[in-house]
Parts: C-alpha cells; structure tokens; sequence
C-alpha cells in the first residue's frame, strides 16, 4: 500500500486550491540560502505581496518537523530567514524522502519546491534563477537536479533564465535533450540571471501570460511529461551588463576553486562573492528579478485558470 505523502496546505491555500483560484509555488532556498539578513525576509514578503497584487494566492513551501508545508505563516517565513543556512538542509530530488521520513526540516530548492507543487495541485512556480551544467560541468559531471525535474514535472517554472554563474550553453544543450522548453519572454536573447542578454539565442519566444499559459495546457492537453522553463529577463533599471557580471564570475569561481568548495556549498558561496565584488549590485538585481518572476507568475497561473474555466486551449 502507497501512504499519502506528508503534505500540509495552509487555510488559504487549501480554499485556493478548492475554487480553482490561481496559486504560485515560492521556493525557501531563496530565503534560507539566497540571501542575507534582513533582505531575504524584506524579498520573501514584497514577494507574496508581488503575487497577491497581481490576482493570485502564493504557496511558499518548505519541509517542517517532517511535513511539506504549502503555504507558509508570516512567522514561520521569518523564522526561516533569521535561521538562515545555519543547521537547515537544502533540499531537492535526492534527500528529500530522507529528511520527510526523518521528521526533519530544509529548505527547498527549484527541484524539491516543484515535487511540493505538483503534490499540491500547484501548476506555476516563481523562482530567482535556475541550476543547470556548472562550468567545468563536462568534467565533473556537476548538473544541477533541477534539469532533470524540469523533463519530468509539470510545472511551469518562471525564472531570470539560468544563473549566470553556469555554462549556459551547456545547459540548453541538457534542456534541449531533455525536451524542455525554454521560453524568453519578450525577446529573441535568453536572459542570464543578472544580465537581459546572455549572448545566446533563445530557443522559443513568447510574449505574454496569454500565450505562455496556451502552451502550458497544450502541453498537458499532448500528454508530453516535464514542465516549461520561462526565461522572463531581469529588469533593465536593475540589470548588471554582461561583461561587468562576467568578470565578477571569474573572480569568484577563481576563489571558489582556491578554497576547495563543492556540491551543495557552490552556489551560495558564489553568490556571496559576486555580491562583494559589484558592491552589492547582484542583490539588488536579485531582489527585483525576483519580484518581476512573481508579479508574471500570478499572471500565467491567472490566465490558466481563465482559460480552463472558459473551456480549455481550443476555446474561442
């Protein structure tokens, strides 16, 4: 016999969920892992605000003495960003069984926070950025998990593309394999994180919600596994330029190789470099990469809710 999965919606997403009002997936890493005090707090709630204002219901998720939560407390958001990367597990595919049977508690990631989601009921997911083939990744074999949930989740995941600290070609050469669409919104360049133009050209293009939202359900409507990667590009008030941020990279790869950090401890020790070496620039691009992420989900999540509810992708 297969148990039910230790699953906890909060009341408001439960009542979300039950009239088919539009939801959107937030991820806890960002809190717990992405950035510092007091700002991940100040960017987890302008980041549910963000979704509300635009029509939908957010679900931030994390795991809890044992349980999924979807759909977080204000205090319990606080908590997890005072605590911060001190003692809490990052989570995705591969340890989060483990921690749920151990009745501990982690933040989750891109990958685990799109299992949480689709458990949930939960098609659209706002995240930051996304892991992907890390540079040297041809030799290391270090490819972020979340690749390979993206080929087999249905979840729309709306993010700044690929962080830039990745081999961006190589990480549309995986998504491509994989058959996972990558989506640019507004324009023909993929987006890298920080920057509006990696230099790379997007795979696919779309220009709004509307469509975005078509493509999700004609998806399901196909049966095709996995979900749809939007690449919606940092604002341009906010933007880091490309070759400004690559040598930030550099650096920081520089120090992150001299100082032997690997695995899970990469990312985060990346991001804490960048953010000394542009003077804190990268945070503030981050903050509102992340708040442009929310404010286009809750539009996409609105917009499959509309379109169900009228009848479905063939619909006049």
């Amino acid at each position: 016999m297969t148990l039910p999965p230790p699953l906890r919606l909060s009341p408001e997403v439960a009542a979300a969920r039950s009239e088919a009002r539009p939801l959107v997936a937030l991820e806890s890493t960002i809190i717990t892992h992405g950035m510092p005090w007091p700002q991940n707090l100040q960017t987890a709630r302008a980041g549910e605000a963000a979704v509300r204002e635009a029509g939908a219901v957010p679900a931030t998720i994390a795991v809890i003495d044992g349980e999924i939560r979807v759909g977080l407390e204000d205090g319990e958001i606080e908590a997890l960003a005072r605590n911060g990367a001190r003692g809490l597990a990052k989570l995705s595919r591969a340890d989060l069984a483990v921690t749920l049977a151990r009745r501990a508690s982690g933040a989750t990631t891109v990958a685990a926070t799109m299992i949480a989601a689709r458990l949930a009921g939960i098609e659209v997911f706002a995240t930051g950025g996304i892991g992907g083939v890390h540079r040297g990744g041809e030799l290391s074999l270090d490819i972020s998990a979340d690749l390979y949930e993206l080929a087999q989740t249905a979840v729309t995941v709306v993010s700044a593309g690929p962080k830039a600290i990745l081999d961006l070609e190589r990480t549309l050469e995986v998504l491509e394999t994989f058959g996972v669409p990558v989506i640019a919104v507004g324009q023909d360049t993929l987006p890298a994180f920080w920057s509006r133009d990696s230099g790379l050209a997007a795979p696919l293009r779309l220009d709004d919600a509307g469509a975005i939202a078509r493509a999700h359900l004609m998806r399901a409507a196909l049966g095709l596994p996995g979900g749809q990667l939007v690449a919606n590009p940092v604002p341009a008030d906010a933007e880091i330029p490309r070759a400004e941020i690559e040598a930030a990279v550099a650096g920081a790869l520089a120090d992150a190789e001299m100082q032997g950090v690997r695995g899970k401890d990469v990312t985060p020790f990346l991001l804490q470099r960048i953010f000394h070496l542009t003077g804190g620039r990268s945070l503030a691009a981050n903050i509102s990469l992340v708040l442009n992420n929310a404010r286009l989900a809750a539009e996409i999540a609105g917009e499959i809710a509309k379109q169900k509810a009228g009848g479905g992708i063939g619909a006049p």
